[in-house]
């Protein structure tokens, strides 16, 4: 091989080398110009952030919206999280079991559909909503949200029926209250009364009781002249007292 031979070749070898070099070159200055793009995207999503969370501490309670780092739905799904992305001011990398029950129960797609059919202001009321309610279906797949309703119904049907009940036995008392106060006001005049009547009894003068009428008087007899000397005279007969004699009988009457 000649001097010529050996000095084109080597010319090729450097221009090749030189060739791959600057490709490296132009390559690896994309690379940094991409990431320059990016990094000035990613500030301003942050200023437009803040200043829309400047906007809503103004106008309402503060609702927290992600635009820095990709949303738990684009992580879930392993896409890239663009600037228009439906989910990611809805669903924070931070809490990424809320998109994943509300994309298996509903699916990606419906979701993305029922957040943009409702206005901007109601969205983050939806999405709450869903999440609540896919958490209520994969935890009970026959009644889901009506499960919990009718539990919460059926508790309150049972408060209302004791709420009943001590309402009926609290009017109860009240009636008992009021009766026995009725019959307390209606003894107590007579007791009064009876009280004022004994203690003035031994007040009053007693009357002195009538005379005894007199005695009947006693029964008029005549006796004779004759026979007054014969009225004390013992018998002079023996016999006993069984024979009465008819010598001994006092006339009465002459």
């Amino acid at each position: 091989m000649s001097v010529k031979n050996i000095r084109v070749h080597y010319l090729d070898i450097s221009s090749i080398l030189l060739l791959f070099w600057s490709l490296a070159w132009v390559m690896k200055r994309a690379y940094h110009l991409e990431r320059f793009e990016e990094l000035g995207k990613r500030i301003k999503r942050e200023s437009d952030a803040s200043s829309l969370m400047g906007r809503r501490q103004m106008l309402g309670p503060p609702v927290i919206l992600n635009t820095v780092t990709p949303c738990a739905a684009c992580k879930l799904l392993r896409r890239r999280c663009a600037e228009e992305c439906p989910f990611s001011p809805y669903f924070s990398p931070h809490e990424p079991q809320k998109f994943a029950a509300v994309h298996k129960v509903y699916g990606a797609s419906n979701v993305s559909k029922l957040l943009m059919e409702v206005p901007e202001s109601q969205r983050v009321d939806t999405a709450n909503s869903l999440v609540y309610e896919a958490n209520l279906r994969l935890r009970d797949p026959v009644y889901g949200s009506m499960g919990a309703i009718s539990a919460l119904q059926q508790q309150i049907q049972s408060l209302q029926a004791e709420l009943s009940a001590i309402r009926a036995e609290i009017l109860n008392y009240k009636y008992r209250e009021a009766a026995a106060t009725n019959i307390i006001s209606c003894t107590h005049p007579a007791l009064v009364s009876s009280a004022t009547v004994t203690i003035s009894a031994p007040s009053q003068t007693l009357a002195p009781p009538p005379p005894p009428p007199p005695p009947p008087p006693p029964p008029s007899v005549v006796v004779s002249s004759s026979s007054s000397s014969s009225l004390y005279t013992p018998p002079t007969s023996t016999s006993g007292y069984s024979t009465i004699s008819s010598d001994n009988n006092v006339p009465y009457f002459d």
